[in-house]
């Protein structure tokens, strides 16, 4: 194994080429984050179709897809935490690269799924990977930045990525349902789920390669050998000193996960019922669900690459919040009020809009977390708040909505599912509203020892 010296940088210095590399890895990490999480609005239809042998808007399908959704986030949840634990006391990087791997291959696994149960099972281990991930991605990036502003322009723009994740699976799908007929078959079929599902291995390739390079935090790691880095404990998130961030940080990202899951990853399942779509055959009507899906990932990118510029303009936590939850606020509920009566058009931008001030909240948890919590805490705290919060309570909000389906106004599932979303998305856009009155600002720049 080569080893790789690191020394952070004192100042706002151009980056050197092993930054670059560390950059490049972690930037690799979050798109293939968001790509291997957004495949499933895309393919949850047609899968569970073929692999239940009932029509793609059947009730049957509607209450397999809250289960697909939730279950793995909560599985993910747990391991998330436990991941969180393992990156304080193990270090960054090893935790980072195998998390990597683990939603890489479980990804490609998942394409041989010849029933839901085993569907299931591999996207458990594919959220799983993802949730250690970001963790111990997060607190990588942040203790090797050591400029404020240089760390908070790494972090935002890194996780940017996470939208160019989105669009490369929304692309890939596109060319997948219009040329996976000519691949070769898999399980004897040209199913563009599984195909899809494949493709997810793709990060595995280069970290493989890269991995020997990678340096470990100086921080922990000089912790660590001096024997002053104190054990991690679930138990600290709770003293005094870090109850009420634990607490707000968790609500909140509860509410960012209830947006995304409950509303904005709904819509692949709402626009086949749009009078314009109807009509289509089937393989038009996946490009035009991958078209909506693309402009939902624009708008997500567009808005973590304004919080990576905003970060390090707008000094208060709380007022960077607020130009993306106010905004998200007004705009979610009459996105998907008016959808089904105004049509593609209104999907198409609405989602942008909505999915620009949802995405751009992930990234700011991302910035945020690493400046509250201290180094031996700093993977348990961000973990306790992105898989207790986000994956576990958060992401519930999926259930909800199809379990709300069958008590909303409407003719058809498409349109009763709207409806669904608006309700549980505008709730928990309202609930971290309110929430956020009581975040606690960072203390200082750099980061807490």
């Amino acid at each position: 194994m080569v080893t790789t010296q690191f020394t952070p940088s004192a100042g706002p210095a151009p980056l050197t080429l092993l930054q670059w590399v560390i950059c490049g890895v972690a930037a690799l990490g979050f798109a293939f984050d968001s790509y291997e999480l957004l495949m499933l609005p895309l393919i949850v239809r047609p899968a569970l179709s073929d692999l239940l042998g009932v029509p793609p808007n059947s009730l049957a399908v509607n209450q397999w897809v809250g289960t697909l959704l939730y279950v793995p986030a909560v599985a993910g949840g747990v391991f998330g935490l436990l991941g969180g634990y393992l990156t304080d006391l193990l270090g960054r990087r090893r935790v980072l690269v195998y998390s990597i791997l683990l939603y890489a291959f479980s990804a490609f696994f998942a394409a041989y799924a010849t029933s839901v149960g085993w569907l299931l099972f591999w996207r458990c281990c594919t959220f799983v990977g993802v949730c250690v991930e970001f963790v111990a991605a997060v607190a990588w990036l942040a203790e090797l930045f050591t400029d404020p502003a240089q760390r908070e322009r790494v972090i935002g723009y890194t996780q940017a990525f996470g939208s160019i994740g989105g669009l490369l699976v929304t692309g890939a799908y596109y060319l997948i349902v219009t040329y996976g007929g000519s691949f070769p078959e898999v399980r004897g079929g040209h199913e563009a789920w599984r195909y899809t599902l494949m493709s997810g291995v793709l990060p595995a390739i280069p970290l493989i390669i890269i991995r020997p390079f990678l340096p470990e935090s100086p921080t922990w790691q000089a912790k660590k050998k001096a024997g002053t880095l104190k054990r991690p404990s679930f138990a600290e998130l709770f003293r005094p000193e870090f109850r009420r961030t634990t607490i707000v940080t968790t609500i909140m990202m509860a509410c960012a996960y209830a947006a995304a899951f409950g509303a904005i990853q709904q819509m692949p399942r709402i626009v086949p019922g749009l009078a314009e779509v109807q009509s289509l055959a089937r393989t038009a009507q996946e490009q035009t669900i991958s078209g909506v899906q693309s402009f939902q990932e624009f708008g997500g990118l567009a808005g973590r690459v304004l919080l990576a510029y905003l970060a390090a303009v707008i000094i208060g936590r709380r007022r960077l919040l607020y130009v993306f939850q106010v905004p998200g606020l007004i705009a979610l509920p009459l996105v998907y009020l008016f959808t089904p009566t105004l049509g593609l058009t209104l999907a198409q931008w609405g989602i942008f809009v909505v999915g620009m001030a949802t995405i751009a909240q992930f990234s700011f948890w991302g910035n945020y977390l690493p400046r509250v919590y201290p180094t031996y805490l700093r993977g348990t705290g961000e973990g306790f708040a992105a898989n207790v919060g986000g994956r576990m309570i958060g992401t519930c909000a999926a259930l909800v909505t199809t379990q709300l389906v069958v008590w909303m106004p409407g003719a058809t599932l498409p349109v009763r599912l709207a409806y669904a979303s608006a309700l549980v998305g505008t709730s928990a856009y309202l609930i971290g509203f309110i929430a956020s009155f009581w975040l606690p600002e960072p203390r200082k720049e750099e980061l807490p020892d």
